[in-house]
């Protein structure tokens, strides 16, 4: 069993809209970002390839290469499974820090389409939010950001 723990933040900006886990959550902004700038995909990518040991997103979609340029982050997620054969993730855990942006009303669809992208039960995820008060960057409305804890059971190399 291992244990693995991803992060990701964009500033708002860019093209709209700003998605999580593939769901569109306000139409109306965007966000800075090589790629749509899912910031929910984004950190549980990190945190699978760290429990495979193939380093973070940048090492397998770096943003210098213009193939990457408004990719959808969760077909990058299902491409990160495909590189981490022999690992089962047994659960998920993801918070959203947003000053503004809801997750409530989307928060099943985020986790189905979690579930669907790592080949597991939506049960064995969880999509919570949070804000900060009010405080730095994200508590002023600059942007957002993410966690994601990873379980696996690793069976291959």
């Amino acid at each position: 069993m291992r244990v693995s723990w991803g992060f990701d933040a964009h500033q708002f900006g860019g093209e709209p809209p700003v998605r999580l886990a593939g769901v569109v959550v306000d139409p109306g902004r965007g966000v800075d970002a090589t790629s749509d700038g899912d910031v929910v995909a984004h950190a549980v990518a990190d945190a699978l390839l760290s429990v495979c040991g193939k380093g973070d997103l940048g090492v397998h979609f770096p943003s210098d290469d213009p193939r990457w340029v408004d990719a959808d982050s969760m077909e990058l997620l299902r491409q990160v499974v495909t590189r981490c054969p022999g690992v089962r993730v047994t659960f998920l855990d993801v918070t959203v820090i947003a000053q503004e942006v809801r997750v409530a009303p989307h928060r099943a669809a985020m986790q189905d389409n979690l579930a669907d992208a790592l080949g597991m039960d939506p049960g064995a995820v969880s999509v919570k939010a949070t804000t900060t008060d009010g405080m730095g960057a994200i508590g002023s409305g600059d942007g957002l950001a993410a966690t994601a804890v990873v379980t696996a059971e690793v069976t291959g190399p």
